[in-house]
């Protein structure tokens, strides 16, 4: 195809010719058993996916196996940093470029069920919104509450093509335990711990687990390291370094009071009982 292409080219044929040889050529050859054996494990791994989705399909009684599917996790901590995760997997395996995080605000700490209805309100609003592909599977990693959460978005938005399923882990939270609740079906699923499909289902849900809690961490880090003095009120990037470079650092910022406060430059007097007020109020 190359040659064909150069020739086309240079209007008149091309001969491409390799003579690797010694060491090169043992480098070469490793190089082409390497790509083989990745190949072949591939498509060994597809092989495998699409045994799994067969046998998942057959398990949630659809027409057909899934070709896109969705999963949702929550993850902070004592309600801080809040965010949900949405992973999604087709029959290749995890479709990382769909992957979204969502922050989630304005719900009470540690309410799962909220913030599993915005996240949910969130994707699938835009997702109707641009007209883009909706999963044929919904996996929600909780019981029958988180479930219920995503059953009121699904109708509020008159979504009721997708198949939703809730996970939970079972009386004694242990891999291998999960429930499957399908209350479209009103039944719930207790597949085998050597299910091939149940393995494919705990394989997304621990993806899910896993990009919500790196999503958590991140937020948590950054929101830790926010300046109090960002939050003020004319407190802008030059005043907060002219106020860390009188006091020598926060802590001795926030030991001031309003009349040392008052002394560096650019400080009125309003604005020192403001930044005093942050710190004591």
């Amino acid at each position: 195809m190359l040659m064909d292409a150069l020739s086309e080219k240079a209007e008149h044929k091309v001969v491409l010719s390799s003579r690797v040889r010694g060491e090169r050529a043992r480098w070469l050859q490793m190089g082409v058993e390497n790509a083989r054996q990745a190949l072949a494990a591939r498509l060994g791994s597809q092989a495998g996916m699409q045994r799994r989705l067969h046998l998942l399909q057959q398990m949630l009684e659809l027409d057909e196996a899934p070709r896109r599917i969705e999963c949702f996790d929550i993850s902070h901590s004592q309600g801080e940093g809040t965010v949900a995760s949405c992973v999604v997997f087709d029959p290749e395996g995890p479709r990382k470029s769909d992957y979204r995080r969502f922050n989630i605000s304005d719900i009470t700490p540690g309410d799962d069920y909220a913030a599993m209805e915005q996240a949910l309100l969130r994707r699938y609003t835009r997702l109707k919104k641009e007209d883009a592909v909706l999963p044929e599977l919904l996996l929600i990693d909780g019981g029958k509450g988180q479930v219920s959460s995503a059953q009121k978005v699904m109708e509020e938005l008159q979504i009721s093509e997708i198949l939703l399923v809730g996970v939970s882990k079972g009386p004694e939270r242990r891999a291998g335990m999960e429930i499957l609740h399908i209350p479209s079906q009103q039944r719930e699923l207790d597949l085998p711990p050597d299910s091939p499909a149940l393995h494919l289902v705990q394989q997304i849900r621990d993806e899910a687990h896993r990009f919500a809690i790196t999503g958590h961490r991140q937020r948590r880090a950054k929101a830790r390291n926010v300046s109090p003095l960002e939050g003020i009120p004319g407190v802008g990037p030059r005043r907060r370094q002219q106020l860390l470079k009188h006091f020598g650092g926060m802590q001795e910022v926030a030991r001031a009071g309003v009349e040392d406060l008052g002394k560096v430059a650019g400080i009125s007097h309003d604005l020192a009982q403001k930044i005093y007020d942050t710190f004591h109020g």
